[in-house]
């Protein structure tokens, strides 16, 4: 699903490569391991952070989690019960924290809600299917919360 996403170029890694590079950038931040902990199965730790700078930098993950979440919208498995909001962090609108979406990511988005509230209206809940479990939706760019900054490394 994120094949599309991950940019290669005329002069750049190998696909195989590539995927041990994404796993490498998975890897550091599901661990939270430090980038010169990483496993070599991943390639040189400084190699993975160099593209995982590119990547950040080229909006490559940003791409990837609008992609994902407009296929989940299409196929009308975004659940919006399990987002939380705390009213002490959160900005009045999101440009104000400087997330950008696609119009057609904000599009699912709200259509999305609009049917989960009406079907809540209805009396339709998440506990009247019990073999349907909530899908969680990632969050937007968030700058300081990548946890990869140039010191951390």
């Amino acid at each position: 699903m994120i094949e599309p996403y991950l940019p290669i170029g005329e002069y750049g890694p190998y696909p195989e490569r590539l995927r041990q590079q994404f796993e490498g950038v998975i890897w550091r931040f599901k661990t939270g391991g430090q980038w010169r902990e990483m496993p070599t199965e991943f390639g040189a730790w400084s190699t993975v952070h160099n593209r995982f700078r590119q990547w950040r930098d080229s909006g490559v993950f940003e791409a990837i989690m609008e992609g994902l979440v407009t296929e989940a919208a299409k196929r009308g498995e975004v659940d919006l019960s399990l987002v939380s909001i705390d009213s002490t962090t959160v900005r009045a609108h999101h440009d104000a924290a400087g997330m950008h979406m696609d119009e057609d990511v904000l599009t699912a988005l709200e259509k999305a809600a609009a049917e989960t509230e009406k079907a809540r209206s209805k009396g339709a809940t998440a506990t009247d299917k019990p073999d349907r479990r909530p899908k969680a939706i990632p969050g937007g760019k968030n700058d300081g919360a990548s946890g990869a900054d140039e010191n951390s490394g």
